[in-house]
C-alpha cells in the first residue's frame, strides 16, 4: 500500500473515488482514508469488488477486440482513472504496437500517476489530456495532436457517466458522435439501478451523479449499432476471449452493464 507523501498536496486524509476504485481493484495507489470508505462500502455491497474487476478485464477483452478484428488502431479514453495494469495502450499495443492512445481526466490524482507510468511502446503514441470530460471541444482539439479524426477511433467511457447527471453524458456523446467518422466505435460501462445504496452512500462523501437503466444505457449509443451480445454484465460480455476468465459471474449480475457499438456506414 502507498503510504510515502505524494508529490503534491492530493489530500490523502480524504477518500477519493479514483483511489477507492483503485483499492477495490487490488492496486497499491490508495490510504487509510480510501481504505476505510472502501470497506464501508463494502459492508453494504461486497459484490463491488468483483464487479470493479470484471469492469476491468471488460476493457482488456474489448481493447484487444477491436485491436485485433477490427483494425483499430486509435483509442481515446475518456476518464482514465489510476492506472492499473493491463492499461488500455498495454494491451492495444500489445495486439497493434502502432497503436495510438490518448487517456483524458482531470484528477490531479490521476494526472501525477498518469504522466509517470502510461508510456508507449517506440511505434505507437501514448498521450494524456488534462480537462474534464464534458468539455469535449477541448479534448477532440487536443487529441488531434495524437489521433487522426479522419479515420476510425475507439472511444471508451469505462465506470464514468454514472458520476455524471442528465443530460450531460447524452451531450457530450451526441458532439462526439458527429466528429467520429464510420467504423469507428464507443464502449460503455455503467452501474445499474440495483446499487442505488451504493450511490447513497457516495452522495454524502464523493458524489454518484445518476443510475440508469438497461434502456437509457442504450440509449446512450445514440445510432451506434452494438455488437454482440449487446448490452450485457463485463463477466458476460464475451467471456470466450479469455477463457481463463470464465466462470459464473452470477454475484455482479444486473449490478453493471457494458456494450461496445459501431458507427455504421463503413
Amino acid at each position: 500500500m502507498s503510504e510515502s507523501p505524494p508529490s503534491a498536496d492530493l489530500r490523502t486524509d480524504e477518500p477519493h473515488p479514483a483511489r477507492v476504485y483503485d483499492f477495490y481493484l487490488g492496486g497499491k495507489d490508495h490510504y487509510a482514508a480510501d481504505r476505510e470508505f472502501g470497506q464501508r462500502i463494502l459492508s453494504i455491497c461486497p459484490q463491488l469488488r468483483p464487479l470493479a474487476r470484471a469492469n476491468r478485464r471488460f476493457l482488456a477483452r474489448s481493447a484487444a477486440l477491436l485491436a485485433r478484428e477490427h483494425g483499430i488502431r486509435q483509442f481515446l479514453d475518456l476518464g482514465t482513472g489510476l492506472p492499473t495494469s493491463p492499461n488500455l495502450h498495454e494491451v492495444a499495443q500489445g495486439v497493434a504496437p502502432e497503436s495510438r492512445v490518448v487517456y483524458v481526466d482531470n484528477d490531479p490524482i490521476v494526472l501525477v500517476h498518469a504522466r509517470a507510468l502510461l508510456t508507449s511502446r517506440p511505434e505507437g503514441a501514448t498521450a494524456y489530456i488534462d480537462s474534464d470530460v464534458v468539455d469535449i471541444d477541448r479534448i477532440l482539439e487536443q487529441a488531434t495532436r495524437t489521433l487522426d479524426f479522419s479515420r476510425p477511433v475507439a472511444v471508451s467511457a469505462l465506470a464514468l457517466f454514472h458520476f455524471l447527471p442528465d443530460p450531460q453524458p447524452a451531450e457530450l456523446l451526441a458532439h462526439l458522435r458527429e466528429r467520429l467518422v464510420p467504423g469507428s466505435f464507443l464502449t460503455i460501462s455503467h452501474v445499474l439501478p440495483a446499487l442505488q445504496e451504493v450511490a447513497d452512500a457516495y452522495q454524502g462523501t464523493m458524489g454518484l451523479g445518476t443510475l440508469r437503466d438497461k434502456d437509457e444505457i442504450t440509449a446512450l449509443f445514440g445510432g451506434f449499432e452494438l455488437l454482440d451480445p449487446g448490452l450485457a454484465d463485463p463477466h458476460h460480455w464475451r467471456p470466450e476471449l479469455n477463457p481463463a476468465e470464465q466462470g459464473s459471474g452470477a454475484e455482479i449480475e444486473n449490478l453493471g452493464a457494458c456494450g461496445v457499438a459501431r458507427k455504421p456506414g463503413a
